[in-house]
């Protein structure tokens, strides 16, 4: 994340080579792709583990005093 957010600044100042620009606008996309997949396996662990809870039955909580 922190390669993409100084990707993102390196092209918004603009002053970058027009060859070396889209290099890093290509290593962006890369890089976003990638985060965009682990979002979505995070997700996907999420509602796994959501369902799963929906389905158990709720037990009274003991205190261990």
């Amino acid at each position: 994340m922190q390669e993409l957010e100084g990707l993102v600044e390196s092209l918004e100042k603009g002053d970058l080579p027009l060859e070396e620009s889209l290099k890093s606008f290509e290593r962006g996309v890369e890089l976003t792709r990638t985060c965009q997949q682990a979002l979505d396996e995070a997700e996907q662990k999420v509602r796994i583990l959501t369902s799963d809870s929906e389905q158990a039955d709720l037990e009274p909580f003991q205190d261990g005093d």
